[in-house]
């Protein structure tokens, strides 16, 4: 799987790591392979991402992470060849605020927001309890198999 950073903020080699090995996951879960596909990640500041979730969704507030999709739905992607699902915005100020909150290290916490994404990008949600429920179980399944559970 590849992973798509901007220069400018681009993270550590182990926040680097474990969003690689948690992105592999999310993919085979999918039922995709790993080597066909690409995700662009980008690292704001509060600000920008405030003006972003204003933009594409008429919030005027700091959010953590944003996800934006290249396919609506997973019936929608090509059979073969590369596959960019999609780009995953988060906000670096944010992150560290909420895992300073949480008591979780800031690698927990980052590599957590891509997760969130990730499975945005392959089409959960949490709009119901239920599908709140089934991602949230997604999400900590793979923080787990990375090292990186809440315990």
């Amino acid at each position: 799987m590849e992973l798509l950073f901007s220069e400018e903020r681009r993270p550590g080699p182990s926040i680097i790591n474990h969003m690689e090995q948690a992105g592999k996951i999310c993919v085979r879960e999918a039922g995709l392979d790993p080597g066909q596909v690409s995700v662009s990640i980008t690292f704001v500041s509060s600000e920008e991402i405030r003006e972003l979730n204003l933009l594409y969704r008429k919030i005027d507030a700091v959010t953590d992470v944003l996800s934006f999709p290249q396919y609506a739905q997973l019936a929608d992607l090509p059979s073969s060849g590369p596959l960019c699902l999609g780009d995953v915005v988060i906000c670096t100020e944010q992150a560290l605020l909420q895992a300073d909150d949480y008591g979780h290290s800031p690698e927990r916490e980052l590599t957590y927001l891509f997760v969130h994404s990730m499975l945005h990008l392959l089409g959960h949600d949490h709009m119901t309890d239920d599908s709140r429920s089934t991602m949230r179980r997604a999400e900590e399944a793979i923080m787990e198999q990375v090292g990186l559970s809440r315990d």
